[in-house]
């Protein structure tokens, strides 16, 4: 099996929480190329308590919680793409991106040309509120002109039934379920509520 790249529509609409239970459901080892921001814990640990898979180091680990060029900067670091290539494991492999796809890891280039360079499948996190139409559709416009294959589209948040149909009809893209939102963020529940999400949808396209 291979690896699919968790990609989402903005930053904190819940990704890595998504990330986690993919990783825990595909039996999966998880990896964030990318870290920015350590102070209130990282991405990594926060999956790694959820879902008890092994997790690898980040290729970078930056400390200010800002777009990754201008973390890397401020440290006097520049991202190195080839630092990011996809690692080899046994089994399949969860990646978690950074924020938006047009984040920009160095001042030339952006996430979103690492993902197409990739060449794995992209699940494409959306949140429900307002304004995710807009961004969802923008997301797999950029997504599909950079030659990425699209898995589905997965949705974080409270209900949208209407939001969510309008996405994949216009879209033309699958609607792989919604994860809700969680009062109290546990493996345990987080297992239970990730049995909203076509996961062999996901494990097909491995």
């Amino acid at each position: 099996m291979g690896a699919v790249i968790v990609a989402g529509t903005d930053t904190g609409i819940g990704k890595t929480v998504f990330s986690a239970g993919l990783t825990r459901a595909l039996g999966a080892s998880y990896w964030k190329p990318v870290q920015a921001g350590l102070e209130e814990g990282t991405d990594s640990e926060t999956v790694a308590r959820l879902s008890g898979r092994p997790v690898l180091a980040e290729g970078y680990r930056l400390r200010l919680p800002a777009s990754p060029h201008l973390a890397a900067e401020r440290e006097g670091v520049e991202i190195d793409p080839a630092r990011l290539a996809l690692p080899q494991v046994a089994g399949p492999l969860v990646v978690e991106g950074a924020g938006g796809l047009m984040v920009p890891l160095t001042r030339r280039l952006l996430y979103l040309q690492v993902i197409a360079g990739w060449g794995a499948p992209v699940v494409l996190c959306c949140r429900t509120a307002l304004g995710t139409i807009n961004h969802a559709l923008l997301s797999l416009v950029a997504l599909r002109a950079a030659g990425c294959r699209v898995a589905g589209v997965a949705f974080i948040g409270e209900e949208a039934e209407d939001s969510r149909r309008v996405i994949c009809e216009i879209g033309a893209v699958r609607d792989l379920g919604r994860l809700p939102v969680l009062e109290t963020v546990t493996a345990e529940a987080l297992e239970a509520a990730f049995a909203g999400i076509e996961v062999d949808a996901i494990r097909e396209v491995l």
